[in-house]
């Protein structure tokens, strides 16, 4: 697939006046600069219906970040996909974050290595190693699959969303944190050197956010990002 934005109603995913309705809100409140209030379910709307449409967002967000990095996240560069220094040996370079998380730069030290099997259950059914952009490729073209499957993301007012819906969510975000996890381990250099790291901290705090919020990671899963999670959490 190429790397591009999907609008609201791009597919024909939520083209109904609700979920404009909400895209509107989630964008209001985004303006404000109140991250915290950005991911609160507003009052009176549906559960999955938000869902759905902050789903939409998300992979929006984390498609434009990492195709702003395609030409340096190669197999060469990133053969497997990993989040985490390859040994065990500390790592002294920083991420240089802004007011979003410190007020102070973030030192990187002695952390484990995290490696990412992809599986979809239908063309590739048992976990196999691939390098880092197959595996967002692989994971651009699945949730593209979810979000244009109407049994899964109704695009009609008032069609039911299926039982199973939260699960579908909370997968697709738990493997869209792993993408964020490889940018900061393995291409925050290259993010500053493009001057997109404020961009990059305002994405993954929202995002950060929206998951505490609903309750839609693990946080064993968020283990790669944990110094950056925790002054979230604490100011949450």
């Amino acid at each position: 697939m190429s790397f591009f934005a999907r609008g609201a109603s791009s597919s024909g995913v939520y083209i109904h006046v609700q979920g404009m309705h909400l895209k509107r809100h989630i964008d209001a409140t985004l303006g404000s600069g109140n991250l915290r209030e950005a991911v609160r379910l507003p009052v009176g709307e549906d559960l999955n219906e938000w869902l759905a449409v902050n789903t939409v967002d998300f992979f929006n967000q984390v498609n434009i970040l990492y195709g702003t990095l395609m030409e340096f996240c190669t197999p060469a560069t990133c053969p497997t996909m990993s989040a985490g220094p390859k040994y065990s040996t500390p790592l002294h370079f920083f991420f240089l974050l802004s007011f979003l998380f410190f007020d102070r730069a973030y030192q990187q030290t002695q952390s484990n290595r995290y490696e990412y099997r992809w599986a979809d259950g239908v063309k590739i059914k048992r976990p196999v190693e691939v390098s880092a952009p197959r595996y967002v490729e692989y994971l651009m073209d699945w949730i593209e699959t979810m979000l244009d499957d109407e049994a899964i993301f109704p695009q009609k007012l008032g069609a039911p969303f299926p039982p199973n819906f939260r699960d579908v969510v909370k997968t697709i975000f738990k493997r869209l944190f792993r993408v964020y996890a490889h940018i900061y381990h393995s291409h925050f250099q290259m993010i500053v050197r493009l001057k997109e790291e404020a961009h990059l901290n305002t994405c993954f705090k929202h995002f950060t956010l929206f998951t505490l919020e609903f309750r839609l990671i693990d946080r064993a899963e968020l283990a790669p990002l944990n110094e950056l999670i925790e002054p979230i959490i604490l100011g949450y």
